[in-house]
């Protein structure tokens, strides 16, 4: 008998994520039948989302969560001990073991020359999600002026040197001095601290010649001011809204409907999921730029399973840049 861990929902979050809400706990795994496998978790995906979509987790359920783990044991011809597969984004979530009859795996195909915790990174959701979330619905052209939020983020930071690639003029903003840095050294053109600035007249100075495109991780007053500096046929891409995730009343917030209007701006909130039959063309590019130095993606690594309760709520205060995992 294998012995798991699992992290489940104890409480319902109220506000910000606290450390009770989350419980540890240890199952017995049964014996392995013809045709399944016992996996091992080697890495797991730590992502804002987990606390946006937790209102549909009941008490007692495993947390959300993706991870890449390796085989095992097997009774199946077609995963042989040592073969790597990727669970679904949604699916068995916080494990440090399972076995394959309890949710969906991939096989996971991954290059030789990527490190394999990119499987969730670059080549992972967060790349899906910044390639499709940007490129697709914000068509860029050339010479345009890219504005995106949360930039030392996974999706922000892919986002920013997608936009250079596609030879845009990108402003990014981050909550600390280092990950304007950080920012600066990933090629963005202009790079802020937004807790130390006056948004509406550093827009005024960043993009005098106003906003083609904005890629909108954090939602919330943050947007509502940028929204302002749109200009006419402007794309919004909104990716997510991390500001509003842990309060317990939402932001109330100015209207812009006549901005939207009057501007013709298109606005699209979407999931990366929703292009999942074309993830080989996002993978392509991905991939491509990768490998040729493009484009990178840091890792924010919390060594040992026992901590990713810890991980996650250091999404929430601003403590990691760039992929957030947890390697078992």
């Amino acid at each position: 008998m294998v012995k798991a861990k699992r992290f489940i929902l104890a409480k319902q979050f109220d506000g910000f994520p606290k450390d009770s809400d989350i419980q540890l706990v240890e199952v017995e795994l049964p014996e392995i039948k013809d045709g399944e496998f016992l996996c091992e978790a080697v890495y797991l995906s730590v992502d804002p989302y987990m606390r946006a979509f937790s209102f549909s987790l009941k008490e007692g359920d495993v947390m959300y969560g993706q991870q890449v783990a390796k085989v095992i044991q097997t009774k199946n011809a077609d995963y042989p001990v040592g073969t790597y597969v990727i669970t679904e984004v949604i699916g068995l979530g916080w494990r440090s073991h399972f076995v394959s009859s309890e949710g969906v795996v991939t096989k996971l195909d991954h290059p030789e020359e990527i490190p394999l915790s990119q499987a969730m990174g670059v080549l992972g959701m967060v790349g899906m999600t910044a390639y499709f979330g940007f490129v697709d619905i914000c068509q860029p052209k050339e010479g345009e002026t890219v504005v995106v939020n949360g930039a030392a983020g996974a999706v922000g930071s892919l986002v920013g040197q997608i936009a250079k690639i596609k030879g845009c003029r990108v402003v990014g903003f981050a909550g600390s001095d280092d990950k304007v840095k950080y920012l600066k050294s990933l090629g963005f053109d202009e790079a802020f601290n937004y807790k130390t600035i006056d948004l509406d007249e550093t827009l005024k100075k960043a993009a005098p010649n106003g906003v083609d495109i904005y890629f909108d991780n954090v939602g919330g007053k943050f947007s509502s001011i940028v929204r302002n500096h749109v200009n006419k046929y402007g794309r919004i891409s909104q990716c997510g809204f991390i500001s509003q995730y842990n309060l317990k009343e939402p932001d109330m917030l100015p209207c812009f409907d006549s901005v939207m209007v009057f501007k013709e701006i298109k606005c699209q909130g979407f999931l990366a999921e929703s292009f999942s039959d074309r993830y080989p063309e996002g993978k392509k590019f991905m991939a491509e730029w990768y490998l040729k130095g493009k484009l990178k993606l840091d890792e924010h690594i919390t060594e040992g399973f026992e901590n990713m309760k810890k991980a996650f709520f250091e999404l929430f205060t601003g403590a990691n840049t760039g992929k957030a995992l947890v390697k078992v």
